[in-house]
């Protein structure tokens, strides 16, 4: 275990909405976010307490897989993140550890390129780069998106994707976007899922129901 390690963190009695919040339900639970030292990780955690989950924060090189488990979280979610995600400290340990045990996964941007990396598909160059843009993203309303529009407006920061072509069986391509880039995966038999879009941004519609969508998968709802 790690020296110093911070006890499960409480929600937080307010946090500043970035966007409409709901009230706090029966949806929480522990989730263990994985920092891929990002910036937009703190707006996932105040989402996360927004919504009554108990939050822990580990960077992804000060913690093994080992670790990671003995927190005893409900999900555990992998953060965006620069670079590739073979260069993302545990990322892809981590996601191919919870294959092995079903616990539940999210991956957002980096971490949901690292589910793709994990299970044998290729990440690429984007055709263009998409920063700090948005576009409409289109599902199949299932799972993570049960409950939001087809399509809805997404905030893109991302210069890699998950090539289509070679997304594995094992994985759905459950979101796209107009410029036909894979938006979100979801494995087929295993509750791990991954958006290339930011639901914690303000630009995004939808985040909250989204992140509420993995508390309630995290606690087996």
């Amino acid at each position: 275990m790690i020296a110093g390690s911070p006890a499960w963190a409480r929600p937080t009695r307010r946090s500043r909405p970035f966007l409409k919040r709901p009230q706090r339900r029966q949806y929480a639970a522990r989730i263990l976010v994985v920092d891929n030292y990002d910036s937009f990780t703190w707006n996932i955690v105040h989402y996360l307490r927004a919504l009554g989950a108990q939050v822990r924060i580990e960077r992804t090189d000060d913690i093994s897989v080992a670790d990671a488990f003995a927190y005893g979280a409900d999900g555990i979610l992998v953060s965006p993140g620069p670079g590739r995600p073979e260069e993302a400290g545990i990322s892809m340990a981590l996601v191919a550890a919870c294959a092995e045990t079903a616990k539940p996964l999210l991956g957002i941007c980096l971490g949901h390129q690292a589910i793709a990396a994990t299970f044998g598909g290729k990440v690429v160059r984007a055709p263009k780069p998409m920063h700090g843009k948005t576009c409409p993203v289109r599902h199949d309303g299932d799972f993570l998106f049960e409950g939001l529009p087809s399509p809805f407006t997404a905030a893109r920061y991302h210069s890699l994707v998950a090539e289509p072509a070679s997304v594995p069986d094992c994985l759905i391509v459950n979101a796209t976007a107009d410029d036909a880039t894979v938006q979100g995966l979801r494995h087929r038999t295993l509750p791990i899922h991954g958006v290339q879009f930011h639901p914690e941004s303000v630009a995004s519609e939808g985040g909250y129901r989204m992140l509420q969508n993995f508390i309630a998968l995290s606690r087996g709802a």
